[in-house]
């Protein structure tokens, strides 16, 4: 970042000397004002619920533009890489920054590969959980538990720690997801086949048997490897800022990461392309397609309590650009499978419809987003609606560790330490039991 030909002046009302705060620019997006000396100097703080107007840091990793609907990962747009790369590419360019030729390819591929395995006490972990855990609970665990596993990556401070760590959490976190799977459905764990591709590996950990062959279908594998781009990276939201504000303390790899696991769990975070799934399947018991209309006029009444999910995005306040890309997905999917008149499918297109021609929608710009695709193509692949928000973070995984590794590089990094409006009693004393 360098310093704008301008600055701040923070004046008061009061009466107080004013303040001159420094302005930094990025490369693009908003300028920042430099607020670190602003206790120092006034004795007060910011106040700012949610973050919403607070850069807690500078990062050259993923950038998004929400009016113009863009985003890009190292300045490569969603679009490009969802289309010309494969994941494990997308992951070498969030780490180290760039794309990789054909023999840094090749190697980052074959070392990922390599890893994929998990200790096989990992298994006799798995048992201590009941068989109707929710995934997310168990992931939680699994991930947290990688440290105990794997004491020589776990020095935060040291980047060949970092380095294996993150090489190691991308290539476990699909066997951990396929074995949280197998182990629900009461099925034997499947182990990795180093001759597949990321993607189609997970997919032959998910759903083969030992007692018959499987075939990755291409058209799916290529679909949940798009679901694996479109979600690796978001710039500072809520799991990756976890994830961050975690490391800070000096905590390893494998115990930042679970934390962004955790964060992610919640509806309003990962667990919204769950919640949208769920949104349809309840119109299609109420008459499917046919009470679409009644379902939007209710969503509009805000007493009826009714939510439309998979629309709008607190950051794009355009078209999500992941959307339109899952869209295309959603249909080569069906038509793979024959689910071309999937019920849900034609359910999610009459939503869109209305939502895209209803003053009320577009005047608020509520525009399909992600969640709203992806959870019918995970659906359609075979993959249980509880384990949508795991597959997530098996995604986000790479974008946690690269804003990790970032942030510990940074020489500007402090470990978090959030202020506060403090809104409680004045200092008081206790009196005796007898007199309370």
């Amino acid at each position: 970042m360098k310093l704008a030909d301008n600055k701040a002046t923070l004046s008061f009302s009061n009466g107080s000397p004013s303040v001159d705060l420094p302005i930094y620019q990025g490369s693009i997006g908003p300028d920042v004002i430099d607020i670190r000396k602003l206790y120092a100097q006034t004795g007060m703080f910011t106040y700012d619920p949610g973050f919403l107007s607070t850069a807690a840091t500078q990062s050259a990793i993923t950038y998004i533009d929400g009016d113009k609907g863009e985003l890009l990962y190292r300045g490569y747009p969603i679009e490009q890489l969802a289309t010309q790369c494969d994941f494990l590419e997308t992951c070498h360019l969030l780490l180290y920054g760039e794309l990789p030729n054909e023999q840094a390819k090749k190697t980052f591929t074959r070392t990922v590969t390599i890893h994929t395995m998990v200790n096989e006490q990992m298994q006799f972990f798995l048992r201590g959980f009941r068989r109707d855990a929710h995934p997310m609970a168990i992931m939680t665990g699994l991930v947290g538990a990688l440290s105990a596993f794997y004491h020589d990556s776990t020095d935060i401070n040291n980047p060949e720690h970092r380095e294996i760590a993150a090489i190691r959490l991308i290539a476990k976190m699909p066997t951990l997801v396929a074995m949280a799977y197998k182990y629900s459905a009461g099925q034997p764990y499947m182990y990795p086949k180093n001759a597949l591709s990321y993607s189609g590996n997970f997919l032959h950990m998910m759903f083969a048997t030992p007692c018959e062959d499987y075939k990755v279908s291409p058209v799916l594998e290529r679909a949940l490897d798009r679901i694996f781009i479109l979600h690796a990276d978001h710039e500072q939201n809520a799991s990756t800022s976890t994830v961050r504000l975690c490391g800070s303390s000096g905590t390893n790899p494998f115990a930042a990461i679970a934390a962004g696991v955790a964060c992610l769990w919640g509806p309003a975070h990962g667990g919204a392309n769950e919640a949208c799934l769920n949104m349809l399947e309840d119109i299609q018991r109420m008459g499917g397609v046919a009470k679409v209309g009644e379902f939007m006029n209710q969503v509009k009444d805000k007493n009826s309590g009714v939510r439309l999910m998979g629309f709008g995005h607190r950051v794009y306040k355009n078209y999500d650009p992941r959307a339109k890309l899952m869209q295309e997905t959603c249909k080569e999917v069906l038509g793979e499978l024959g689910l071309e008149n999937d019920p849900l499918f034609k359910l999610a297109m009459a939503l869109e419809k209305i939502a895209l021609e209803d003053d009320y929608f577009v005047q608020r710009k509520l525009y399909p987003n992600v969640d709203f695709y992806s959870g019918i193509v995970q659906r359609a692949i075979g993959i249980p609606v509880s384990l949508f928000t795991a597959i997530f973070a098996l995604a986000r995984t790479v974008g946690w560790i690269a804003q990790l590794n970032e942030m510990i590089g940074d020489p500007e990094y402090k470990i978090g330490r959030p202020r506060q409006l403090f809104t409680g009693s004045l200092r008081r004393d206790v009196k005796p039991l007898a007199e309370r």
